[in-house]
């Protein structure tokens, strides 16, 4: 079928979706006792998929910890393909409100932007998909296959309470799926005044948080002591937090910086991985990440009264291992740490890889250059995670394309998580056109 130009309707829309989520408060602590929850989110989701004739289906795994998934038909010739998954998250990080130049949680549109908490992370995505839909379905249109439209909890936290839930406890909402679009891929990064890359993810690093123990004999801050569980665990985490694993240059990440060498015209050395890191300027630092795997302590917990030396002492490691490496890295890690803590594992889930090929992805290609005549599609490795874990568990091929064409001046990747998060309006815009295009030949 042909594939119409999405109305403008759909592309003031986005803004408006965009801005109306941020405003609703889905902080997600990872806590249910101190996390504002996504039910509210999630019950504006439902209505704007109600108000275009679609089914939503809502489901509540804890008190606010909810999600909605909805079915959008194909045209009758797709009806006996296999369905696409396209999954979003509606929970945030937490923000302080100190540190911003506009309220995390006001929706502002200033500036070409819209501000605010989840503007990348992921409530732009939320908001495109929306407005995709919600335009297709005003105008008569179906998806070339099926669409099941997953906006999830929780994922900001591992996806215990979002995707994993409905995944082992109601799969069949995902029936027929076999391949699925989610975060993070699809944005540009500008080599050329004419030439753009478009990094669409084919795989992310494994997900290992754990927590050390470190144990000593407890006694008066005033006397020498030589049995200190804080000094034991500070010894261990400097250790952690200054080393660095060997560079392994996996077949996503080797394909990534062929393409970048290609299009600035230098050659790529393999040995050298790092010459090629060099000229990626802001996304060096989320590229090179996915070249080792990665360690980073995040928190540090030990006494109850100054002039007690505690028994007892723990940090909190944030480690990323990267596809055939997920197995041995605890050992790795052991060797690092020393014989004397304890690892408590609080979540372990492995990397997820698959090939940058088959007619998603030549879809996908297409539609981003139906839009940018100068876009080039290329693989890469995420170096954090997302539901795509989650959801392929059950069999389905994850891809993470969330289209934006960005200005060449963004720091994209700082803004996850970062303050001052923003996300172009143009940006937007053009993620709906290619989306729309996209579930029209997917």
């Amino acid at each position: 079928m042909t594939t119409p130009a999405t109305s403008s309707t759909a592309e003031d829309e986005v803004v408006r979706i965009c801005s109306e989520l941020i405003r609703i408060d889905s902080t997600n602590t990872g806590d249910n006792a101190t996390s504002a929850g996504e039910r509210a989110a999630a019950e504006y989701v439902a209505a704007q998929l109600a108000e275009v004739g679609l089914e939503p289906v809502i489901r509540e795994s804890a008190p606010g910890r909810t999600s909605v998934v909805a079915r959008f038909p194909a045209e009758p010739a797709g009806r006996d393909r296999d369905a696409l998954l396209v999954h979003a998250h509606l929970d945030v990080v937490p923000a302080d409100p100190s540190e911003w130049s506009v309220h995390p949680f006001s929706g502002e549109v200033r500036d070409g932007y819209v501000w605010g908490r989840g503007a990348v992370d992921m409530k732009d995505v939320d908001a495109m998909l929306l407005a995709t839909v919600r335009a297709m379905r005003r105008e008569g249109r179906a998806p070339a296959r099926d669409l099941v439209l997953a906006f999830v909890a929780d994922e900001e936290a591992g996806g215990a309470y979002g995707a994993q839930y409905l995944v082992e406890n109601e799969p069949d909402l995902f029936a027929g799926c076999t391949e699925a679009i989610g975060e993070v891929g699809g944005f540009s990064f500008t080599v050329a005044e004419d030439t753009r890359l478009y990094l669409i993810e084919t795989a992310e690093k494994g997900l290992n948080w754990l927590r050390l123990h470190a144990k000593g004999r407890p006694g008066h801050g005033s006397m020498v002591h030589d049995d200190n569980a804080v000094t034991a665990l500070a010894e261990a985490v400097a250790r952690v937090g200054r080393h660095r694993f060997p560079l392994v240059l996996t077949e996503p990440a080797r394909v990534f910086l062929e393409e970048v060498s290609a299009a600035l015209g230098f050659p790529f050395d393999p040995d050298h991985p790092e010459q090629a890191l060099a000229k990626l300027g802001a996304i060096a630092p989320m590229i090179g990440s996915t070249l080792r795997n990665t360690v980073n302590p995040t928190r540090l917990a030990a006494g109850y009264k100054d002039n007690v030396i505690p028994s007892r002492a723990s940090a909190t490691l944030d480690c990323r291992t990267i596809p055939g490496h997920h197995e041995s890295f605890l050992e790795e890690l052991r060797a690092v740490i020393g014989p004397d803590l304890e690892i408590e594992i609080i979540e372990r889930l492995p990397p997820i890889q698959t090939s940058f090929d088959g007619p998603l992805v030549e879809a996908m290609t297409a539609a981003l250059k139906a839009e940018d005549p100068g876009a080039h599609a290329v693989p890469y490795m995420l170096s954090g995670g997302t539901d795509a874990k989650a959801f392929s568990t059950l069999g389905i091929r994850c891809f993470g394309f969330a289209p934006l064409r960005l200005p060449p001046d963004l720091n994209f990747s700082a803004l996850f998580h970062g303050i001052d998060e923003r996300v172009p309006v143009e940006g937007l815009q053009f993620g709906v056109r290619v989306l729309d295009r996209l579930f029209a030949t997917c």
